[in-house]
């Protein structure tokens, strides 16, 4: 929802395209830490499910909050838990992804993670996003809060895979 319509929320808001950039590039900076300084180190001290809850739960946050404020402020602090919701959660899935699928499937796994469990859960996501958004407004963010919500006792149930599964 938020690549499609937080734009529209935002300048429905009085927001800026200048200052809604600002906000987005926030979101792209903390990713980008995540990916190159901290995801790695923090995955290395962590289980997978210790990984997954703190970006299920920064979902339910961030999401809550674009749908209750467009205030500056609060955008401001919750565009860079897209760090977690996405980044530490797409590095989850890697780690997992490379523990558990033997190496001549590595190729195939990834191909499938990426076109099914990002590309086509992100169309569909859109797809159905178009209706809430139409009809809740900002409001139609607490639908992404919610399937964040409901990611949290299975992200709770992630484990590393048994040594020698692979």
């Amino acid at each position: 929802m938020h690549d499609s319509f937080a734009m529209i929320r935002w300048s429905r808001a009085g927001i800026s395209p200048g200052t809604s950039g600002i906000l987005w590039s926030l979101s792209v900076a903390a990713e980008v830490v995540v990916f190159v300084v901290v995801g790695r180190p923090l995955l290395d001290r962590i289980c997978p499910a210790g990984a997954a809850m703190p970006s299920a739960g920064a979902g339910v946050v961030r999401w809550a909050v674009m749908a209750e404020t467009a205030w500056l402020p609060a955008l401001a602090l919750i565009e860079p838990l897209h760090g977690l919701t996405f980044a530490l959660l797409h590095l989850t899935c890697m780690r997992l992804l490379a523990q558990c699928v033997p190496r001549h499937l590595e190729a195939t796994a990834l191909t499938i993670y990426g076109t099914v469990g990002i590309g086509v859960a992100t169309a569909l996501l859109t797809f159905a996003c178009g209706p809430i958004f139409e009809r809740f407004e900002a409001h139609g963010f607490r639908a992404m809060a919610a399937l964040c919500a409901a990611a949290l006792p299975l992200a709770r149930t992630l484990r590393e895979p048994v040594a020698g599964s692979r």
